[in-house]
């Protein structure tokens, strides 16, 4: 899955649960759940085994994911300010649910091939429920637009 609907789902479930020592775990264990429903994004690992490198499409593709993400965490972070603490637990608990991918930047971008990424790599994908594409980015699109009416409910 995309990495914001996970922010979202993860934002979401801050600003309902509030308390950080609940927000941050269960926005960590909400990726996990996501990465099972059906969803498309780019094939990280089939492109590692064909051409050795993440392809430049694909890293543009990351890269707005990134940038969208990033802009609705400093959004959603800046609306519960003057509240600092809920801002924080906001700004983590989105962190908190893109960091199972986070970790494998390392083996896609840097070339770092060690075990633990390696088993990682292999648990994450054997949850994956991979979609086409137009399904794929629907179910992510009703995934960010449920996210959005409960931050806002």
């Amino acid at each position: 899955m995309l990495e914001a609907p996970h922010v979202l789902v993860g934002i979401a479930i801050a600003s309902k649960v509030g308390h950080p020592l609940l927000s941050i775990p269960l926005a960590f264990g909400s990726h996990f759940v996501l990465d099972m429903l059906p969803h498309w994004n780019p094939h990280l690992n089939t492109e590692m085994k064909t051409y050795g490198h993440v392809t430049k499409k694909t890293k543009l593709i990351i890269y707005g994911d990134l940038a969208l993400s990033f802009g609705m965490t400093a959004f959603f972070c800046l609306t519960a300010l003057p509240n600092l603490f809920h801002a924080v637990t906001i700004g983590l608990s989105a962190i908190s649910a893109i960091t199972p991918d986070l970790i494998e930047a390392p083996y896609f971008f840097l070339n770092k091939k060690t075990a633990f990424l390696e088993a990682w790599i292999k648990f994450q994908k054997s949850i994956q429920t991979d979609a086409e594409p137009i399904l794929g980015i629907a179910t992510q699109i009703i995934v960010m637009a449920a996210s959005l009416m409960w931050i806002m409910s």
